[in-house]
């Protein structure tokens, strides 16, 4: 398992695949697999039987995972896709950092 820099509620920038190019909110961070759930990203059509909740049934659209190595966090001070660094705040814990412009993540 490897440590994983995005958390939910992160911005995102897609570098690779059939999405490349757009940006989208972390729903859910999988570590161990090392795949992340982006919001309206990597859809894919899923056949539903009708339910209480979707009566209807029918063919849905459902977010698939994107490997953590396809997608940059957007920083939120400069607005760019960039790598992301590790700091020591004042209280000694970790931070994440932009490397473009040096503003903290977290």
């Amino acid at each position: 398992m490897s440590n994983v820099n995005v958390k939910k509620g992160d911005n995102v920038f897609v570098i690779a695949g059939k999405d490349k190019g757009r940006r989208g909110k972390v729903q859910r961070v999988s570590p161990r697999d090392q795949t992340i759930i982006i919001e309206g990203i990597n859809l894919a059509k899923k056949h539903a039987k009708p339910t209480k909740a979707n009566p209807q049934g029918g063919v849905i659209d459902k977010a698939m995972p994107v490997h953590i190595a396809k997608i940059k966090l957007i920083c939120s001070g400069c607005d760019k896709p960039t790598r992301i660094g590790k700091d020591q705040a004042v209280d000694g814990s970790q931070v994440r950092v932009c490397r473009l412009c040096g503003r903290t993540l977290d």
